[in-house]
């Protein structure tokens, strides 16, 4: 037998242990229904995820708890994944910007094969361990970071070489995944195995896995930023308003959060230079935009806290 057959063979045998890949019972005559009832076939499938994820909470908060002390140290959020995956850590990463005003360095998204894998597959880099290994080191990864392997399978010979290279140099380590794994699992500090079963269309991971691993990636950054000071009550408070629609936005979180009119948050913005958090101190206690800038980086951005000691 052929090295290449011999391989083709063993990893035949592996799909067969993948939950993921497992033939779902609930779907089998999906190819035989009408639109309608193929639809509620997927929705019936969707329902299980959020309970799946429900199931691995206390990780998810000890995940949380990680990146909050790695914010804190100076250190960064690193996802790196390929395929679906890979894109989903990737739109989380770039949606913290404009949400919680926080670098484009602080929260990075890896995806194997590059920013041309984002709109078409790179054959063979879901395989690499060595380009794994050069991403990270592109990113200059270290002890203070976090880092999150983001593997529906968790197979991923690219996720895998990742995450052990990051425990080689100390950092932090996350596996997300949707089918147990032995090897995964050792190779994180924290393990989040978000166990969907078999998807409507067997091995799909795009559908059940990709929701479950977009659900948990929108709480870590979410719970993460709320930690670190980026929310007052459940208003984002620290929006950057780079745009027509977010500066609106900022007007309105600020007018949500002291209760003014309009034009009295629109000065507001103005004298803070478009900072939502500013402004709304500023409203609330009267301060100028120095005193308040300054009021804030005393109590390391929390406004609740800059609001009870300016009053």
């Amino acid at each position: 037998m052929s090295d290449e057959l011999e391989s083709q063979t063993k990893l035949v045998t592996t799909l067969k242990s993948i939950a993921t890949e497992g033939q779902n019972p609930e779907t089998l005559d999906i190819d035989l229904l009408d639109s309608l009832n193929i639809l509620k076939k997927i929705n019936n499938e969707d329902q299980k995820v959020a309970l799946a994820v429900k199931d691995i909470l206390p990780e998810v908060a000890q995940t949380v708890d990680l990146i909050v002390e790695s914010f804190k140290s100076g250190g960064r959020l690193l996802y790196i994944g390929a395929g679906t995956s890979g894109r989903l850590g990737v739109l989380d990463a770039v949606e913290c910007p404009p949400t919680f005003s926080v670098s484009s360095e602080q929260v990075v998204g890896i995806l194997a094969g590059g920013e041309k894998a984002m709109y078409k597959a790179v054959e063979g880099a879901e395989d690499s361990q060595e380009l794994a290994i050069h991403d990270l080191k592109a990113q200059q990864v270290n002890e203070q970071d976090v880092v999150v392997g983001i593997a529906a399978s968790g197979r991923t010979p690219y996720v895998l070489s990742a995450m052990a290279y990051a425990r080689s140099v100390n950092a932090k380590v996350v596996g997300i995944s949707c089918s147990p794994n032995e090897r995964f699992a050792q190779d994180s500090h924290v393990n989040l195995c978000i166990e969907v079963g078999p998807e409507v269309l067997t091995g799909s991971t795009r559908m059940k896995s990709g929701t479950a691993q977009k659900l948990v990636l929108n709480m870590l950054t979410t719970a993460s930023m709320i930690r670190c000071g980026k929310s007052y009550k459940n208003l984002m408070i620290d929006v950057n308003a780079s745009n027509e629609k977010l500066y609106a936005r900022a007007v309105r979180i600020v007018m949500q959060a002291t209760e003014c009119d309009e034009s009295t948050a629109q000065h507001a913005l103005d004298l803070a230079n478009h900072k939502t958090k500013t402004a709304s101190l500023m409203v609330l206690t009267g301060l100028n935009a120095e005193q308040a800038e300054k009021a804030l980086s005393q109590e390391q951005g929390f406004l609740r806290r800059a609001i009870a000691n300016n009053e």
